[in-house]
C-alpha cells in the first residue's frame, strides 16, 4: 500500500452535484482539498445525437443503470427487492451528466413536516436559512427562468430569460387554463443565453450541457482543489480516538493507496455513501462507521413517479430545444386531507419529441410501439405529435426501506456491493393515482385524442435520499445540522443522504445549497475543526 503524506485540510468522497459545489466554495478560500471519484471526465462532446447509434447508447453504455452500463467504475448494486431501480452515474458530475436541469427549490413547509402535517420529523433548519445558498447556486448555475411565480416565495432576478415552453407546452398550457390549475416555466440549469463561458444548449449531445463537471468543477479545480479519478474508495480509516484521519481507496492500476486529511466528506449519494460507511468497520464502529443510531441506510426516500402522454392531431416537434421539464404545475404540492393522503406532488411537463427509436419504445413511459399490423401507423401516429406529463411523489421516510451491504455481490475489487430494499407506501400509491387521474384531466382539456400512462416506473431512481438523516439527536439522526457526524467529529456528509424528508421535486438545487452552507461552516465557525 502506497501511503501519501500530504495531509489534505478536506477529503471529499465523490466528485458529483454536492461536491462540485463544495470543493468550488472551499478552495476558494485557499483550502487544501482532495477529492477521490471512481470515475472518470466525460468529454463535453460525448453522445452526439447526429452519431446513428445514438440512441443505442441510451441502451447501453451511456444507461442511466450502472447494473445496465457495467463499465470498469461502475460498482453493482442488488435491486430484485425493489420496485424502483437505482439511477446514477460514476464519473465526475455525478447523476447531473444525465440530468433533465430541472431545478425547483424546496417549499418553506418542506421543512415543516412534523409541525405542519404531524408526519415524519422538521428538519434542523429553515427555508430562510437555506435561501442566500440557493442564490448564490443559481448564480453558479446559470439558471434559465420567469419570475413570480405564485407558488414560492419571491426570487431574485433569474440570471437568464426562460426557456420556450414550446409546442408541447402551448398545448398544455390550454388544459391547465381550462381547468384553472397552477403552471408556470421552469427553472432550468440549462443556461438559455450565453452565460459565464457557456453556450446554451443545442441538444447535440446526450449528457447534459448543465452538468457540475461543466459549471463547478474547472472553477474549483483552477482555485486548487486536487481531484484524483478512477479512485475507488474502499473504507474511511479512523484513529483510536474515533477521529477519521482519510481513506483507503484501489487506483486505476489496482492499486492500494492511502488519502490522509484533517476532515473527510461524503459526498458519494444516498447508496454510495451508505455503502461506504458501512464497510468502514472497526472495533470502535462495529455496526459501520457513524452508526450507533442503527440509521445508515434506513429512511430510503425516492421520488416514485408515475408518466402520463398525450397524443395530439397538431405536430409537436421533435428535438426542438433543452432538454427536461419545460414546465410545472405545483397545483397539487401541499396537503389536502380530503384527498386521502398526506402531502403532494409536482406535475413535470416534459416535451416528449424524441429521436425515433426512443419514440418506438415508448420514451419515458415505456410503452413500445407493437410489432405487426398498424406498426406503422402507430409510430406516426405517435413520433413529434405527444407531450407528457411526469407525476413526481413526495416519499415520506420508513425505516425499512434501507440500504445494506449484499452479502455476496462484490464490485471488481472485491468490495460488498449495496443493496436495496424499499416498498411504494400505501399513502404514496394513493397520490401517485390520485396524480395521474389529474394529469389526465389536463391531457382531455387540452384536446388530447388517445392517452396512455403507468402508475408506476421501474426506472425512476434518480433520487437516492434519507439514508443518513440530519438532525440534533444523536439517537434519532446521523448527523446534525451542518452535516457532522455526531459520532465523528471530523466527518461529514453532504450528499442526499442526510435529507430528513424529500419534497417532491428534483433535490439537486437543495442538496448543492446545503453543501454551500456546509463549506461556509467550515471556512467560518467551524474553522477549528481543521486546525
Amino acid at each position: 500500500m502506497a501511503i501519501n503524506n500530504d495531509i489534505a485540510d478536506i477529503l471529499v468522497i465523490g466528485a458529483g452535484a454536492s461536491s462540485a459545489a463544495f470543493c468550488w466554495s472551499l478552495s476558494q478560500a485557499g483550502i487544501n482539498v482532495v477529492c477521490l471519484e471512481q470515475g472518470g471526465w466525460l468529454p463535453q462532446n460525448a453522445f452526439p445525437t447526429t452519431d446513428p447509434d445514438a440512441q443505442l447508447h441510451l441502451q447501453t453504455d451511456f444507461n442511466f443503470n450502472p447494473n445496465v452500463r457495467k463499465l470498469p467504475e461502475d460498482y453493482p448494486i442488488n435491486e430484485s427487492e425493489t420496485p424502483i431501480a437505482p439511477l446514477m452515474w460514476n464519473g465526475v458530475g455525478g447523476g447531473t451528466i444525465h440530468w433533465g436541469s430541472h431545478i425547483p427549490r424546496f417549499h418553506p413547509s418542506d421543512f415543516l413536516l412534523k409541525t405542519q402535517d404531524g408526519v415524519a420529523d422538521d428538519w434542523p433548519l429553515t427555508y430562510e436559512e437555506l435561501e442566500p445558498y440557493y442564490d448564490l447556486n443559481d448564480r453558479m448555475t446559470g439558471v434559465s427562468g420567469l419570475n413570480g411565480d405564485p407558488a414560492y416565495p419571491p426570487k431574485p432576478e433569474r440570471p437568464c430569460p426562460p426557456l420556450s415552453i414550446r409546442a408541447s407546452g402551448r398545448a398544455l398550457a390550454k388544459g391547465f387554463d381550462k381547468l384553472g390549475w397552477h403552471w408556470w416555466s421552469s427553472d432550468s440549469a440549462i443556461s438559455s443565453v450565453t452565460y459565464d463561458g457557456r453556450e446554451p444548449d443545442a441538444v447535440g449531445h446526450l449528457r447534459s450541457s448543465a452538468g457540475a463537471d461543466l459549471n463547478y468543477w474547472p472553477k474549483a479545480v483552477n482555485q486548487g482543489t486536487r481531484l484524483i479519478t478512477y479512485a475507488r474508495v474502499r473504507e474511511i480509516l479512523v484513529d483510536q480516538s474515533g477521529q477519521a484521519t482519510g481513506a483507503l481507496y484501489y487506483d486505476r492500476e489496482g492499486n492500494l493507496q492511502e488519502q490522509r486529511a484533517k476532515v473527510v466528506v461524503m459526498a458519494a449519494n444516498g447508496v454510495g455513501t451508505t455503502r461506504l460507511l458501512l464497510n468502514s468497520k472497526s472495533v470502535l464502529f462495529p455496526n459501520g462507521l457513524a452508526n450507533s443510531s442503527g440509521l445508515v441506510g434506513k429512511n430510503l426516500m425516492h421520488h416514485p413517479t408515475g408518466v402520463i402522454l398525450g397524443i395530439f392531431d397538431e405536430w409537436l416537434g421533435t428535438d426542438e430545444g433543452a432538454r427536461g421539464s419545460s414546465m410545472l404545475s405545483q397545483e397539487f404540492y401541499e396537503t389536502d386531507l380530503s384527498r386521502d393522503f398526506v402531502r403532494g406532488y409536482e406535475m413535470q411537463i416534459l416535451s416528449q419529441g424524441t429521436a425515433p427509436l426512443n419514440a418506438a419504445l415508448g420514451g419515458t413511459q415505456g410503452e413500445r410501439v407493437r410489432w405487426g399490423p398498424g406498426h406503422h401507423q402507430e409510430f406516426q401516429e405517435r413520433f413529434g405529435h405527444i407531450a407528457g406529463i411526469i407525476i413526481m411523489t413526495e416519499d415520506l421516510p420508513e425505516e425499512h426501506n434501507r440500504v445494506t451491504l449484499d452479502p455476496e455481490m462484490t464490485d471488481s475489487n472485491g468490495i460488498p456491493a449495496a443493496k436495496i430494499q424499499y416498498a411504494i407506501s400505501e399513502n404514496t400509491d394513493k397520490m401517485l393515482g390520485h396524480g395521474v387521474e389529474r394529469a389526465k384531466e389536463v391531457m382531455d382539456a387540452a384536446g388530447a385524442k388517445k392517452v396512455l400512462w403507468s402508475h408506476q416506473r421501474r426506472n425512476a431512481g434518480w433520487h437516492l435520499l434519507g439514508t443518513a438523516k440530519m438532525g440534533e439527536d444523536p439517537a434519532t439522526s446521523v448527523v446534525d445540522r451542518w452535516g457532522r457526524a455526531h459520532d465523528v467529529p471530523n466527518l461529514f456528509i453532504i450528499d442526499g443522504s442526510i435529507f430528513v424528508t424529500g419534497a417532491c421535486v428534483n433535490p439537486t438545487p437543495t442538496i448543492q445549497a446545503l453543501a454551500l452552507r456546509t463549506a461556509d461552516y467550515l471556512k467560518g465557525e467551524g474553522r477549528s475543526i481543521l486546525e
